[in-house]
């Protein structure tokens, strides 16, 4: 689950907010698109939820994890537990397939015995299987983001995080790509897109979120389409008004992690 309350964001020099009071609440599981122009505020909003940016003002949890109490020294441990997919890859040149997605556990501490049963695993799932042995340069654009959402899953992530995926990729293997992200949402994993690409968006018809000047514009909780002049057909809702983020912040105790993060409190849900 994630949340977010009237978060503005505003970067040093700028006179207008990347982001400007937003208040948005993803469902677990949900498969959700954030479409918007450059500029719109899409790349701050994600990096508000991986800890790369904080909000000038706000709040953020992700899996009852209260953003405001989140150490400096434990950002690193959240991130491994979120998955994220980006446009240029971000693979490492000099392994191999098979050891871009083993690097990927052996930082967050899984065993070798554990690698060596989850690598295979994950391969075979983005259909890699065969190309353990080969290097990045070797693969085409479509094996190497296959490869990239691969070390992303690896780790097993309630939410992955995927920032303009088939930006660099033709039709044919966008789709292909979009389809895997698909197979893995239905696994359970909550699923964030921002994409440029109106077919994509338009052909799956799952919700739909348009920014523009750093608001929510439009929100189409079902079968949206890319629209990036949408009306409000919702409008934010004020966490006061709004029965699940209220619950959140009046129960502390139950469902927000105060607590200084380690590697055993951090839970995404």
């Amino acid at each position: 689950m994630i949340l977010l309350n009237q978060v503005t964001k505003v970067y040093p020099g700028d006179k207008a907010p990347a982001l400007d009071d937003v208040t948005l609440h993803v469902q677990p599981k949900e498969f959700m698109f954030l479409v918007g122009k450059s500029g719109a505020g899409k790349s701050t909003l994600m990096k508000m939820l991986t800890r790369e940016e904080k909000p000038t003002r706000g709040k953020i949890l992700v899996g009852g994890i209260d953003y405001d109490y989140l150490r400096k020294r434990h950002i690193p441990h959240l991130r491994r537990r979120l998955g994220v997919v980006f446009q240029d890859f971000k693979l490492l040149p000099n392994r191999t397939v098979y050891e871009n997605v083993a690097f990927a556990l052996e930082i967050a501490g899984v065993s070798s015995r554990e690698i060596k049963r989850t690598v295979p695993t994950v391969l075979e799932l983005v259909g890699l299987i065969d190309k353990g042995h080969k290097f990045p340069v070797d693969l085409s654009g479509g094996e190497r983001q296959r490869v990239a959402i691969a070390r992303s899953v690896a780790r097993q992530p309630k939410i992955l995080i995927a920032d303009e995926p088939t930006g660099n990729l033709d039709p044919e293997t966008s789709w292909g790509i979009v389809h895997l992200l698909e197979e893995i949402n239905n696994f359970g994993t909550t699923i964030l897109v921002t994409t440029h690409n109106e077919d994509i968006v338009n052909t799956l018809q799952r919700r739909v979120v348009t920014l523009k000047d750093g608001k929510i514009i439009g929100d189409q909780k079902k079968a949206g389409v890319y629209d990036l002049e949408a009306p409000v057909k919702e409008r934010q809702i004020k966490v006061p008004g709004h029965k699940v983020a209220e619950k959140l912040l009046s129960s502390p105790k139950k469902m927000i992690s105060r607590k200084p993060l380690g590697k055993k409190n951090i839970k995404i849900a």
